[in-house]
């Protein structure tokens, strides 16, 4: 445990001789642990936010700092150069370089910090409120894209390799369950064997955007690797959406990763916390303005492939969002942050009970896609 003496010590390396004023915890996220820090220089007051990185998810932290400099300079220019002609003050969070020149600290116990810019006058949202704030996420997610587009994906580090390749996770969550602790959480619940049952069911299926990718009917790109709806930057005063957060994952990808993974989260209005499992349910009309939203910003015509693979995407990662909860649930909860036992397992019911009611709505959902063309 860091303590707040230490924290403080940790932020003033990024303060260029301000003075710290507090350092509280901030947001939602799973992974890395996230404070607001708030500090004082020649009589005027700032915050930025300062980020341990988790590095059991992270093995690299280096190189997972490169890739947000390399992705967030690239995007920063791409805005500043383009014409004052945007309804909306696009923004993003540029990384704040510490006293030595580096973009990261790392303190006595070998952890590694960074600090961030803090979006100003924006706020996030873990839950889609209506089909404008849907329509929002979508365009944000679109302008990303439209900003990376022309970055080469293979000049990023891939800082979490097999990161979005669904397969994969099967083999983590078969090493867990051939320990004796994994056996035991999965025989603790009614709950758990069922999950398992609906995930080994779709086993063979879940490697469709692999193929597709080996194939050549599908392209990488850099993209942002969890572009949920609680990334989303939503503008205070006028409800547009400004910025995407949490850069940790960008790297080389389909967009068909960030598409579905941000259809996921935003059309399902429990959200991924809640105990009310057995009323979860994909909305259309959320899906339909996340993509027209997307269409709005991306700059181009997706094309007949990429339109094609849409329903699987939408279905793929929530289902592999599902396997992913499960699969840590199993191996003891090593990699997303928990706030009371069993609650990976509540997650991954929630993502398949998301899973069955896509499925149930395929024909609906293939209606929606086709009126992109």
């Amino acid at each position: 445990m860091v303590s707040m003496v230490e924290k403080i010590e940790i932020a003033r390396a990024f303060c260029d001789g301000g003075n710290v004023l507090s350092v509280s915890l901030f947001g939602h996220g799973n992974v890395n642990d996230t404070y607001l820090v708030t500090s004082e220089r020649a009589g005027l007051s700032s915050e930025f936010v300062l980020q341990r990185i988790n590095k059991r998810v992270f093995k690299c932290p280096t190189a997972l700092m490169a890739n947000m400099h390399i992705v967030t300079e690239h995007v920063l220019e791409v805005l500043d150069n383009e014409n004052d002609c945007s309804d909306r003050a696009w923004q993003l969070p540029r990384v704040i370089v510490a006293m030595d020149g580096k973009d990261y600290v790392v303190d006595k116990d070998g952890e590694y910090w960074r600090a961030i810019t803090k979006i100003k006058h924006a706020h996030t949202l873990e839950c889609i409120v209506d089909a404008s704030h849907a329509f929002e996420v979508g365009a944000v997610l679109g302008k990303f894209h439209c900003c990376v587009s022309d970055l080469p994906c293979l000049s990023l580090y891939d800082t979490l390799p097999g990161f979005h390749i669904t397969p994969r996770y099967f083999s983590l969550l078969d090493k867990a369950l051939s320990t004796s602790a994994g056996m035991m959480r999965l025989g603790q619940a009614v709950e758990a064997s069922e999950v398992l049952s609906y995930l080994k069911s779709h086993q063979a299926w879940c490697s469709v955007l692999e193929e597709a990718k080996s194939r050549g009917e599908l392209k990488e790109q850099t993209i942002h690797g969890d572009p949920k709806t609680g990334n989303i930057m939503i503008d205070d005063s006028t409800g547009k959406g400004v910025g995407i957060i949490d850069l940790d994952t960008v790297k080389a990808g389909l967009i068909h990763y960030d598409l579905g993974d941000c259809l996921r989260s935003s059309c399902n209005p429990l959200g991924e916390m809640t105990r009310d499992i057995s009323t979860v349910d994909f909305e259309l009309d959320y899906c339909s303005a996340v993509l027209e939203g997307y269409r709005s910003q991306i700059g181009r015509k997706l094309t007949d492939a990429e339109r094609h693979y849409l329903y699987d995407c939408i279905l793929l990662i929530t289902f592999e969002q599902a396997l992913r909860f499960f699969a840590d649930y199993i191996a003891g909860d090593v990699y997303y942050k928990v706030c009371e036992p069993g609650l990976n397992l509540r997650r991954a019911q929630v993502q398949v009970q998301l899973c069955k009611s896509i499925e149930s709505k395929e024909s609906d959902i293939r209606k929606v896609i086709s009126a992109l063309a």
